[in-house]
This record gives C-alpha cells, sequence and structure tokens, in this order.
C-alpha cells in the first residue's frame, strides 16, 4: 500500500504547498492569461497535476492512470448525464416551437430584463437546484435566459452567479449530508450553521447581480424586485434550515422568492423598462409549452422520494475502482487517523438526477408529439454540441481526483489549515478551492470536511462552524470551475472564445463572495460565537 507524504519538498509543508498548487496555477494561467479554451486549459491542468504527481509525490504510476481513470469516469457519469439530458429537454422545447411561447408567457408577466433573470436564473435556478443539483440549474437556466433573448455570455454569467447561494443545500442537501457523515457531526447543527452564514449573503444576491450585469441605475429601477427576492429567499432559507431541516431549505426558499416576485409584479412594474407584452395564447397553450419543465420539476422531485429510489435501486451498480479502491494510505492529521483511501464508483443508470431529466425529456416528446426519428435526431444533435464541453468536465474531474489521491490537495488543506488566527476566513477559501478543483460542495465537504474538524480541534475553534464555512464557502468557487463553465457555455451555444472572458469576469466575483463569507466566518468565531450553534 502506497501511503501520502503532505510534504514531499524538502519536509517543507511551504514549498510542497507550492509545488502542489502548480496544476492549479497552470489551469487559471491557461483559461485565465493565454486565453486557451476551457477544454485545453484542463487538458493541460491534467498533464500538470500529472507531473507533480509522479515526480514530486512519486506516486506509482499504476495508481496515477487509475486515479485520473476514476475522475474522468465521474465527471462522465452523474455529471455529464446531468447536462445532456437538461439540454436535450431543452432541445425539445425549441424544436416544437412551445419556448416561443415560454418566451412569450415570461414576457407576459415581466419584459424587464433584470427581473426575468430574478425569476430564472435565481429563482428557478434555486429550485432546480434543491431537487437536484449537479449541474442542472446552470444548464436548465441558462438555455432558457438565451432562449429569451439574452446575449450568450449575459446569460452564462447571470447564472453562474446566481448559481450560488442555494449550493449547499442542493440536491436535496445531499452536500451537507455528505459532510455530516465525513465529520460525524448532527445534520441540524451543521444545517443551522450555513444557514446563518449563507442568508446573509442570499439576502444581497439578487442586488448584487443585478448591479454587476445592468448597472446602478438599473438596480435603482427594479430595487423593490431586489429587495423581495432577496428577503423572501434568505428569510425562508434562515428559518428553514435552522428549524425544519436542511433538504427542504432550497426547495421551500425557491418557492418562496418566486411566489413573492410574481404577486409584486400584480402590483408594481419596474419604472422606465420594457413593459410586460400581452401575448395571443391561451392559457391552455402556455401550460403545453411549459409542460416539458412541469415534467422535470415533477420527475426530479419524484427521483427524491425514498420509496421511488428503493424501487429504482436494481440499476445502481457499485463497484470498488480497480487498482486503486483501498491501494493509498491517508494520514494525520489530513484525517484523525490513519486510514484507507477508498475509490468505489457508483454507476446509479436509473436513479441519478440525469435520469430522471431524461425521463421527462422523453415524456414531454411523447406528449409533444415528437416521432422517434426526430426525438434520435435531437438526441444526435446535444451529444454532437456537448463533445467539446464534455471532454472538459472529464478532463477536470480527473485533475481534482489525481491530486486528492496523490496527496497534493491534502498538502494545500495543511497549507491553509497552518494560517492560525485567520483560519476561520481561509477555512472559507479552503471549501472555495475545493469546489473550484471538483465542481461540487459535496466533493469538497468530502474532500477537507475533517481536516476542518482536526484543524478547529487544534486551534480551540468551533469544529461545527468551521466545517459549515468549507460548506458555505465552497459555493463561491462553484462559478469558476471548469466544469462550470463548460457547462454554460454549452448551454448557451457560447463561442469557445469567450468561455476565457467568462471565467476572468466570474473570478473576481468568486474572490469577493468567499472572503465575505471568510469574513463572515471571523466574526462568528471571535465576535459573536453565541450566534452560531
Amino acid at each position: 500500500m502506497w501511503q501520502q507524504v503532505y510534504t514531499p519538498v524538502a519536509g517543507s509543508l511551504a514549498w510542497s504547498a507550492a509545488a502542489a498548487a502548480f496544476p492549479v496555477l497552470v489551469a487559471l494561467l491557461t483559461l485565465g492569461v493565454f486565453r486557451l479554451p476551457a477544454w485545453k486549459a484542463s487538458l493541460w491542468g491534467l498533464l500538470s497535476a500529472a507531473v507533480v504527481a509522479a515526480f514530486v509525490y512519486h506516486m506509482p504510476s499504476g495508481l496515477l492512470l487509475q486515479a485520473a481513470a476514476y475522475g474522468a469516469a465521474f465527471g462522465l457519469f452523474p455529471i455529464g448525464w446531468i447536462v445532456y439530458s437538461a439540454i436535450l429537454l431543452y432541445r425539445i422545447t425549441v424544436d416544437t416551437g412551445k419556448f416561443e411561447i415560454i418566451k412569450d408567457s415570461i414576457g407576459g408577466i415581466t419584459g424587464d430584463e433584470p427581473v426575468q433573470a430574478l425569476l430564472i436564473a435565481f429563482a428557478f435556478g434555486a429550485f432546480l437546484e434543491g431537487a437536484c443539483g449537479f449541474g442542472t440549474p446552470v444548464a436548465v437556466a441558462a438555455a432558457m435566459l438565451a432562449g429569451l433573448g439574452f446575449a450568450p455570455f449575459r446569460a452564462a454569467s447571470v447564472c453562474l452567479l446566481a448559481n450560488t447561494a442555494p449550493v449547499a443545500f442542493g440536491a436535496i442537501a445531499i452536500p451537507l449530508v455528505t459532510l455530516a457523515g465525513i465529520t460525524g457531526l448532527p445534520l441540524p447543527i451543521l444545517s443551522a450553521n450555513v444557514g446563518r452564514i449563507c442568508a446573509p449573503i442570499s439576502l444581497l444576491l439578487p442586488s448584487y447581480l443585478v448591479f454587476v450585469l445592468s448597472g446602478g441605475a438599473a438596480l435603482r429601477r427594479v430595487l423593490p424586485a431586489t429587495v423581495v427576492s432577496g428577503i423572501a429567499f434568505a428569510g425562508t432559507q434562515f428559518l428553514v434550515s435552522n428549524f425544519v431541516g436542511a433538504p427542504l431549505t432550497d426547495i421551500l426558499s425557491s418557492v418562496a422568492a418566486m411566489a413573492s416576485l410574481v404577486l409584486l409584479l400584480r402590483f408594481w412594474r419596474p419604472g422606465g423598462g420594457p413593459p410586460a407584452v400581452r401575448h395571443p395564447h391561451s392559457s391552455r397553450e402556455v401550460f403545453t409549452a411549459w409542460l416539458p419543465y412541469i415534467l422535470l420539476v415533477v420527475f426530479v422531485l419524484l427521483w427524491g422520494f425514498d420509496s421511488v429510489k428503493h424501487s429504482l435501486a436494481p440499476g445502481t451498480f457499485t463497484f470498488p475502482w480497480p487498482g486503486l479502491h483501498n491501494r493509498i494510505l491517508r494520514s494525520a492529521p489530513v484525517v484523525p487517523a490513519p486510514a484507507p483511501y477508498a475509490a468505489v464508483y457508483v454507476l446509479n443508470l436509473l436513479s441519478a438526477a440525469g435520469t430522471a431529466c431524461l425521463f421527462a425529456a422523453i415524456a414531454a416528446a411523447l406528449f409533444l408529439r415528437v416521432s422517434p426519428r426526430r426525438f434520435a435526431g435531437l438526441a444526435g444533435a446535444t451529444a454532437r454540441q456537448l463533445a467539446l464541453p464534455t471532454l472538459t468536465m472529464a478532463a477536470v474531474l480527473a485533475l481534482a481526483f489525481l491530486m486528492n489521491y496523490s496527496g497534493a490537495t491534502g498538502t494545500l488543506g495543511l497549507a491553509f489549515a497552518a494560517t492560525g488566527v485567520l483560519f476561520p476566513f481561509f477555512s472559507a477559501f479552503l471549501g472555495w478551492l475545493g469546489v473550484f478543483l471538483t465542481g461540487s460542495d459535496t466533493s469538497s465537504n468530502a474532500l477537507f470536511g475533517s481536516l476542518q474538524v482536526v484543524t478547529a480541534a487544534r486551534l480551540h475553534l468551533n469544529p461545527a462552524l468551521m466545517a459549515a464555512a468549507n460548506s458555505s464557502g465552497g459555493v463561491m468557487g462553484k462559478m469558476i470551475s471548469l466544469q462550470s463553465i463548460a457547462v454554460a457555455a454549452a448551454a448557451t451555444g457560447m463561442p469557445a472564445s469567450d468561455e476565457t472572458r467568462l471565467f476572468r469576469f466570474t473570478l473576481r466575483h468568486s474572490v469577493l463572495l468567499a472572503s465575505m463569507t471568510g469574513i463572515l466566518a471571523l466574526f462568528y468565531a471571535y465576535v459573536q460565537p453565541g450566534w452560531v450553534r
């Protein structure tokens, strides 16, 4: 069994962290400075991670190849599968002409772009995040905004920025369930603490979103909408996460935000913006046009029920990844005690969120009378559209898993833990780094949850607060992960040359919002520790 070493460069944590960060730096530079497409940047990052694993950490070549293959497989399924199914559903609505009716119906509620962004990217996107997560909200909401007439870059930007507030509670709170399992901390306490960190940011996010994308004048014009949606979402997020439970937090918060916006628009219209336009479609036509997305919600919610999960369980195949499972030994202080590093791949063909989306697409095709031949043509066209984004997802997850199994990610985590009194601030950035690498708050919590608790105990800090800061800070890294960039670009039909611009745009907002999360963690740790559990 090969054992991870976290200070491979002259026994120095600082020099070892510099070497471990090299693949991250390569990915950042190739995409943000040299402006390569995301798929090329991800491959350069993967190559750099392989070099560091082999020549700095002295990882055996067999383990190196299997770790990369394991990550690539995870990038293809379930991540790539979700994106494919969501885009296929969107293409069906476009091909049948129903999306034009959807567009007209939204225009009948409001013709104002910032308010449309709040309705779809912030509120409806949060609902999809809470129901299934894993890239679905960005894929669906970005495609919808692009269909409404948003420029591809604008549609992708607004969805990436909006998909921050709900991520910690996404997919029926899978990130927090994972964090509780990894750390042994009670789920209700973690849920309450994440709610107390995320709610203040959720309160401001609608206004921040409009200001960033449309400027101060637009914000003043639609301020009632941003305030109402922010209060509705953040207030519900705080109350549900603290007094009801994590799994329903996003679902109820997003419904509250959507309902509050629709109710507000019955009595108020944005001044100076385009008015709502009455459409010529009947209620039945509007319902039929929205049916694919209604079916999506129905199937996603059904897939979340335990009884349905049980009935779909025979379609799940779990197996240890060959040549990798329990072949690597992790050691303290990354984990409390030395333990083999598991590598178990779950191929849940039926119970995956992507399969729920596919069933919604098939049902929509049947209701809209799309012939099997036409459906097959749309399925093939979707696969061709997603070829390069899928390669990006596979390469990014291969990079992340290789860094995890080589020990490089553990080195970076220990470097953050060495910040002492400032650790609550950098605790959020540790989660941010994990999500940047993996594209998943769940994976980040699994990666760094134990390290957060161990470090908190050494520094006499609240371990539940530090674990919550990991998850809360992680959501701010979602918008800059190459996986998310690839999803947003694919959903909007954005040219590959604009992916670099999108990354550079989201990076500064990601760092700012992660810093706000870190400051909140500092405040709770030292100023008002009694305000958290």
